[in-house]
């Protein structure tokens, strides 16, 4: 059986390209870049081409990329960073209620050891009013940290918006992109944003490696300690191969994001328009237009997400009921929670994450299983009406 992957914003397979490119640096790249020997020389020409290829992928400059572990770490080091930085001159911190949990756990964090944090609510489809800001800043507000793109209905949150507003503040802000990159033209010249979070794993290159963009002038504290790598912003030996990887995927998608959106976008609503017309009684989750083209969370009234997630496994179909670092969580989702949605029409949603290895013919397959299966899954549900 054809397995067909739609979870790519959990992760995506590395691209063929990739691999073959990167194979032979396991045994021909071994060097450290930081070293000055041929090998060592050889190692940092590769480990500049990939910064050079991140850096044009999100139109900034070059020394404006710290390459991390994954977003986890760059939402880790920009919150913290930032909070230890200005803590002399205020506490407080303004996000939301839907972000990543790597974003609200650090933040979790941060008011466990006496900062203040403002979690900001959303609207029923998923988006901040950019007012609602601009009203919870305080005169000790250090940051604000907003998403561009939501992991779980693909909403663009306005940050362009909320970024102008924290500079007319003269306020820090931090966005995390981990969901838009590869998805959007990202242009942090023109974009109002301080620090934003990347991660490799989103784009077709390993896991293991993402890279944190920190404006010039930007001062913040270092979350790991130790030699001077990464314009001493981040110590430890690079993983060279991964970043290597990474800055390839960057150069691949940058060349076709503008063909793969608009084919990715159409699969995405041919998928909507086959569910729809098929099945009664299912809702959209987020904003209808203003989303990633890739995305789709949809709630199957009367079904159990976990259920309809096994079903469509055994017909050899991937998806996921949201954020896989959630995984294993039996609570609703946080940010369907948080749009107002009632618990059981949060357990029943099920989201669709389209990518580059995506066909027509793989999507019409979904189409033509997914009806049956919410049938027999609603005839076996007390809480759906005959």
């Amino acid at each position: 059986m054809k397995r067909i992957y739609l979870d790519n914003n959990a992760t995506t397979q590395i691209l063929p390209e990739i691999l073959d490119y990167v194979q032979p640096l396991f045994k021909d790249c071994f060097g450290n870049p930081s070293s000055i020997h041929q090998e060592g020389r050889e190692a940092r020409i590769l480990f500049d081409e990939a910064r050079e290829h991140v850096a044009e992928m999100i139109h900034a400059h070059e020394d404006e990329i710290v390459f991390t572990s994954c977003g986890t770490e760059g939402a880790n080091h920009a919150l913290k960073g930032v909070a230890y930085a200005k803590h002399t001159k205020g506490n407080h911190i303004i996000t939301t209620q839907i972000e990543h949990p790597c974003v609200l756990n650090t933040c979790n964090y941060l008011q466990s050891h006496g900062f203040d944090i403002t979690f900001l609510p959303v609207d029923s489809c998923g988006l901040i009013e950019p007012d609602d800001v601009k009203k919870a800043i305080k005169p000790g507000t250090i940051l604000i940290s907003v998403m561009y793109a939501n992991n779980e209905t693909g909403n663009l949150l306005p940050v362009e918006e909320i970024g102008g507003i924290a500079r007319e503040h003269g306020i820090l802000f931090h966005s995390d992109m981990v969901q838009a990159l590869g998805k959007i033209d990202i242009h942090m010249e023109r974009l109002p944003v301080d620090i934003a979070t990347f991660s490799g794993h989103k784009v077709y290159a390993p896991k293991g490696v993402g890279a944190l963009f920190v404006r010039r002038g930007i001062e913040m504290d270092n979350l790991i300690h130790g030699g001077h790598q990464e314009q001493g912003r981040r110590a430890g030996t690079e993983n060279i191969i991964g970043i290597v990887a990474f800055g390839k995927a960057c150069e691949i998608i940058k060349n076709e994001l503008t063909v793969e959106t608009k084919r990715i976008e159409s699969l995405r609503q041919r998928l909507l328009d086959g569910i729809l017309k098929r099945i009664d009684h299912v809702r959209l989750n987020g904003h209808p237009t203003l989303r990633l083209p890739n995305t789709l969370n949809l709630s199957f009234e009367y079904v159990e997400a976990e259920s309809l997630l096994t079903a469509l496994d055994i017909h050899g179909i991937a998806v996921s009921s949201g954020s896989a670092c959630a995984s294993g969580s039996s609570e609703p989702s946080h940010v369907l929670l948080s749009m107002g949605l009632a618990p059981e029409v949060c357990q029943s949603a099920i989201r669709f994450s389209l990518g580059r290895i995506n066909t027509e013919e793989d999507i019409d397959y979904v189409i033509s299983v997914i009806p049956d299966i919410v049938k027999r899954l609603r005839a076996l549900s007390p809480l759906c009406k005959p």
